[in-house]
């Protein structure tokens, strides 16, 4: 059986206040193409469907048209469940009325997780969907009080789900958490409160063939290579601009052992960190990209944001180099601070707006006009 494991798709997004509805069109329209070329069985999306409990109308619709495309335009199977940045009502509600022998969608937690069970010429797969949940619902829905921790509520789940495996069959698991031994980025919301443990450990999903996991936006394995996150299509922070996004095709064969194969996305715009002085920066070509400019200049820049918009019209950061620098300490002991003279503060000055070394001939006019302007104080 195939499958292909996609997560974290956080329709409705911006990055520095740019909408990326089109960027989002893009990766939607590949997993479509991914799913027809592969001869994919299920599509998994492991949470984070849309990037806030409320979306905007136009992640909704945009939603629901790559839905109503795999529906119409593939043979494959969708398996989803809600993330953290979803509400687990919203997600629900698409299941009803939704033809349940080709769709899992899970939105809410349960004490009575059931599978939605596929087979190929080997037998039965069997896919449980595991809704993110925080502990206080976690506490209500299985009635217990010592839930407190993700990783409490994550075993509930499993273990709830577990008992309506059919003996025989190979066991996928879709799931939202931040396994142990994960490397995290910076765009992800913590999954518990200020102080505590949001990971868990990957032992949780023993019996498992298959862990389908979302939240982390790097594509990874963890531990071992059956326990893996898709990442997420796009990159939302500059510290993942040296992240190949990809989808995860996965191959399940008679008994259960796994392979896992990436096929990369190729967004409109990226995500980019440039790094050198201003004046080099502005000879590049121009580009959509969003961008962080690292500067290597000594000195700031006068109108440096403003300037490299022109070729870079999503740039979203520009910083210096030498402000990560540790302060250079050093000794005036035995001697006096060299103090700058005024013709070379001015002449310092023309060079950081022309980009370009002030001239002798310059500096003369300039020493020539402070002098005359001594003179006229001295005569006062």
């Amino acid at each position: 059986m195939r499958i292909l494991h996609t997560a974290d798709l956080h329709l409705g997004r911006q990055l520095n206040g740019i909408p990326l509805d089109a960027d989002h069109g893009a990766v939607l329209d590949q997993i479509v193409s991914a799913i027809t070329s592969n001869g994919i069985d299920v599509l998994v999306i492991a949470g984070d469907i849309f990037d806030r409990a409320a979306p905007p109308t136009s992640a909704v619709r945009q939603f629901n048209g790559f839905l109503a495309r795999v529906a119409s335009e593939t043979e494959a199977a969708v398996v989803m469940i809600a993330g953290n940045h979803d509400s687990g009502d919203r997600i629900a509600s698409m299941a009803i009325m939704t033809d349940t022998r080709r769709a899992l969608i899970r939105g809410a937690i349960s004490a009575d997780e059931k599978p939605l069970i596929l087979s190929d010429a080997y037998g039965p797969v069997a896919f449980t969907g595991l809704p993110f949940a925080y502990e206080y619902a976690a506490r209500e829905c299985f009635a217990d009080e010592a839930l407190h921790t993700p990783e409490d509520v994550l075993a509930a789940q499993v273990a709830c789900s577990r008992r309506n495996i059919p003996d025989g069959a190979r066991w996928v698991v879709v799931s939202h958490a931040f396994v142990a031994g994960a490397a995290s980025s910076e765009s992800e919301r913590p999954l518990t409160r200020v102080g505590g443990v949001e990971t868990v450990s990957s032992s949780v999903f023993e019996g498992a063939h298959y862990v389908a996991l979302g939240h982390l936006h790097r594509p990874q394995s963890v531990g071992v290579p059956h326990i893996r996150y898709s990442g997420s299509p796009l990159a939302f922070g500059f510290d993942e601009s040296d992240c190949q996004k990809s989808m995860s095709l996965v191959e399940i064969d008679a008994v259960g052992r796994t392979t896992v194969e990436t096929i990369p996305f190729e967004p409109i715009r990226r995500v980019r960190v440039l790094r050198g002085r201003h004046a080099e920066l502005l000879l590049a070509d121009r580009s959509d990209d969003f961008i962080k400019f690292v500067l290597t200049d000594d000195t700031p820049v006068i109108d440096g944001m403003k300037r490299v918009r022109n070729v870079f019209p999503n740039a979203c950061e520009l910083v210096y180099e030498r402000n990560d620098r540790a302060p250079e300490v050093k000794s005036l002991a035995g001697r006096a601070p060299a103090v700058a003279s005024p013709v070379e503060v001015i002449g310092d000055f023309l060079e950081h707006v022309r980009e370009d070394r002030t001239s002798e001939k310059e500096l003369a006019v300039v020493a020539s006009a402070l002098g005359r302007l001594r003179e006229t104080e001295d005569v006062q």
